[in-house]
């Protein structure tokens, strides 16, 4: 068994599985964020506390695990990085902590392709922004612009990020099949501008 995949495999896992939205409203407001709005540990429901200086805090700490993970495996065990991209996304979404229940990815994603390429991080969020405006539905503008960065990454980067990218939307996917339900049925909650 290969020592530095171990390694890569427990830091990765241990960063991406600190749920920082749960411990932040457990912290400042002494609530259970699971116990509000969609249960859900991400941004969005930290949002639905009313506090935006929580909601923040979450996206920029979900956003900086994902980075780090990634950071530091690109710096120390290069060969590995997909697998510590997968394994702390994968973390975030299934928390041991948390009997495996966690957020939907995100902001841990975003995280991961700010590490990889700070295109995919611009291109995402420009995306994110544009359809956020235009249909105000934060699900659908998060897996499309997932969906977007995969295609540019599969049309204009000759690097090896094609495949995790495409798993990376698949994924974020499957954690939004509530969302896509809701969508479908046209239930799903409006951004508020």
């Amino acid at each position: 068994m290969d020592t530095n995949l171990i390694i890569v495999a427990i830091y990765s896992y241990f960063l991406g599985s600190i749920p920082f939205g749960l411990l932040l409203t457990k912290i400042f407001l002494k609530k259970d964020i699971r116990s509000v709005g969609s249960g859900n540990i991400g941004t969005t429901n930290v949002l639905r506390t009313g506090n935006k200086l929580l909601a923040i805090s979450t996206l920029a700490l979900d956003l900086l695990k994902g980075y780090l993970s990634v950071y530091i495996t690109i710096f120390y065990f290069e060969s590995y990085t997909s697998l510590s991209a997968l394994i702390c996304f994968i973390g975030h979404i299934f928390p041991i902590w948390l009997n495996f229940k966690g957020g939907k990815g995100v902001a841990t994603y975003l995280g991961v392709i700010l590490a990889l390429s700070y295109k995919f991080f611009l291109i995402f969020g420009i995306t994110w922004i544009f359809l956020s405006l235009l249909f105000r539905y934060a699900s659908l503008s998060s897996m499309i612009s997932t969906f977007i960065v995969f295609l540019y990454a599969y049309f204009f980067e000759i690097n090896n990020n094609n495949l995790i990218l495409f798993i990376f939307f698949i994924i974020i996917l499957f954690t939004h099949k509530e969302n896509i339900t809701r969508l479908r049925s046209f239930t799903e909650n409006k951004i508020k501008l």
